[in-house]
């Protein structure tokens, strides 16, 4: 078994002992449920792996783990409500399974439950961590409404979207890092260099995510190909197409996200005209660059180079695949 898996077996053991079903069970069932319905942990696992980096007792980043593990959750079940979305994980949906005002709820309860995991850390401690998480938590909420006020918007531009996913996903890679940075007793500098890593690292992921919703395989990528185009989500990819294309291409971009035509026929004529202006190779450019931005913070921190190797190569491993 490697580290990667060692740490997410004790943190799963962990997160098992302390949410357990009680009274009432409308209210913790579900919360039970997302949490048990699959997910491969990795924020978590960020916040336990980054104080080992750096040489601090993994067992107490344990409570900051679950605390960041609770709170992705928590947007998940209101998400899902907010989307409409029958499919979690490939399990039905909170909301679906009991009812909205219980999926409404329950992801109140599991945010609150998030904010007392820091309670069991020194006073000193409990600040630093509880300032990183509220700061973050308000910015995935600001994220979240972007992602909202885009859907009725014609004018986004590329710098909006990368703010948009940076908040929306990235700071939550960024913070999780950083926690464990923190309660490994850093210095300040190296805190936030190891956010700054998270964070550009996060951007990656979601530009790959969304290149892999149009140019992925579907066995792998566990999802529907071509959801973003079905769903007119406004990605990097629909974004750089604007910018890119000429008149005539923008007009039939334009026309494909504006009118009710057949689904195959939609996914195909978009992907077609993607692949005529070459957004498969500018979209893997822009992965790279912020991928390289966070190997760049990396050769800066005060780890061990083998610890920098074990970093990148878990950054590169999780490249292959959806957070």
């Amino acid at each position: 078994m490697n580290i990667v898996e060692t740490y997410k077996e004790e943190f799963i053991s962990y997160l098992n002992k302390k949410v357990t079903i009680k009274e009432p069970e409308n209210l913790y069932a579900p919360i039970h449920y997302i949490l048990q319905i699959g997910g491969k942990r990795l924020r978590p696992i960020l916040t336990i792996m980054t104080c080992d980096l750096f040489e601090g007792n993994t067992k107490d980043a344990y409570d900051a783990a679950l605390a960041i593990e609770l709170f992705h959750n928590f947007t998940l079940i209101h998400d899902d409500i907010m989307d409409s979305a029958p499919i979690r994980r490939g399990k039905i949906t909170v909301h679906e399974k009991w009812d909205i005002n219980t999926g409404i709820l329950s992801g109140d309860a599991m945010m609150i439950l998030a904010s007392q995991c820091f309670n069991k850390y020194e006073p000193e401690l409990f600040k630093k961590l509880t300032l990183l998480f509220n700061k973050t938590a308000l910015e995935v909420c600001e994220g979240q409404q972007l992602d909202i006020d885009f859907e009725t918007r014609n004018n986004v531009t590329i710098a909006e979207y990368i703010k948009m996913i940076t908040y929306k996903t990235s700071v939550l890679v960024a913070a999780a890092m950083e926690m464990g940075a923190i309660i490994a007793n850093v210095e300040k500098n190296e805190a936030e260099k190891i956010y700054n890593f998270g964070l550009n690292l996060g951007i990656a992921f979601q530009l790959q995510d969304d290149f892999l919703d149009t140019f992925g395989d579907a066995a792998t990528f566990g999802k529907q190909i071509g959801g973003d185009i079905l769903e007119h989500k406004k990605t990097f990819l629909y974004l750089k197409a604007l910018e890119v294309c000429d008149k005539t291409e923008k007009e039939k971009l334009l026309s494909f996200y504006n009118t009710k035509i057949n689904s195959e026929t939609k996914i195909k004529g978009v992907t077609d005209l993607f692949n005529r202006n070459k957004i498969a190779e500018i979209t893997t450019k822009e992965i790279e660059t912020y991928t390289q931005k966070a190997f760049t913070i990396l050769k800066t921190l005060a780890i061990q180079e083998s610890k920098k190797d074990q970093l990148k190569n878990f950054g590169l491993s999780l490249m292959k695949r959806s957070i």
